[in-house]
């Protein structure tokens, strides 16, 4: 894919954001997709009109939304449905996804492989840390080898450093299966706490990401997610396009 063209961002580095301002902020960073964030951050599942209005306003300022955020999936259909079905509205192609309930398995995973045939979409797996129950390779190993390739990744590059795994040596591993990036740097300090920074100024290789991207093919949805300074992030954001854009 070309990055440089299609890089995008997650709306939850604007929490503080209304809608309306965070579409403005976006095209500030230079930027011209995002994947939409739920969790009453710029929409809610309980509210089709306000979500109708934040995919216009986001529209009109001529972004696409290219993948969106849900919760873990716990065989419900009826909840995952209208989940799916913002999704479909939005235009979006990709779901991100906290995980599953292990209670629910293998149940859920075969809801959401039925809901995402019948969608046309995927799922990707945030890994959300070590203290995460898919934050490590091991696990995601034992999901993707009992579920269809409508379940996936979508990897946090920093979240990875903080399992303690490769993101490099995860998107050559898992490439039939990366559904979306979060480009995203930590430093940590002496307690192993991580912080937010600038891509390329922490511990990420964002050169080996880049190239790990490009050998494998990845072609979906690729966004920035930068947490800190949420009162202003537009700067250091578009810090972080330049430096993926001067790389690729």
């Amino acid at each position: 894919m070309n990055l440089a063209k299609n890089l995008g961002v997650q709306t939850f580095c604007f929490r503080e954001f209304d809608v309306a301002r965070t579409a403005k902020a976006v095209k500030e960073c230079g930027l011209t997709t995002i994947e939409l964030c739920g969790f009453g951050v710029h929409f809610t599942f309980d509210d089709p009109a306000g979500f109708d209005t934040a995919v216009a306003t986001f529209k009109d300022a001529g972004i696409d939304i290219v993948a969106m955020t849900a919760d873990s999936f716990a065989d419900d259909e009826a909840d995952e449905r209208v989940r799916f079905e913002f999704a479909a509205r939005a235009g979006a192609k990709v779901l991100m996804i906290g995980g599953f309930d292990m209670d629910k398995i293998p149940g859920c995973f075969r809801t959401a492989e039925k809901l995402a045939d019948e969608f046309d979409m995927v799922l990707g797996i945030h890994n959300h840390g070590g203290r995460h129950a898919l934050g490590n390779c091991e696990m995601l190993r034992w999901v993707f080898g009992n579920t269809s390739k409508r379940i996936g990744l979508l990897l946090d590059t920093a979240w990875a450093l903080d399992a303690h795994e490769d993101p490099v040596a995860m998107i050559r591993e898992f490439g039939d299966r990366l559904h979306g990036i979060h480009f995203k740097d930590f430093i940590f300090d002496r307690k192993g706490d991580p912080e937010d920074v600038v891509l390329g100024t922490g511990v990420l290789d964002l050169p080996g990401v880049l190239k790990a991207l490009d050998d494998v093919g990845f072609d979906g949805a690729a966004v920035i997610e930068y947490e800190g300074e949420a009162d202003n992030p537009t700067a250091s954001i578009a810090k972080c396009a330049e430096a993926i854009r001067a790389l690729v």
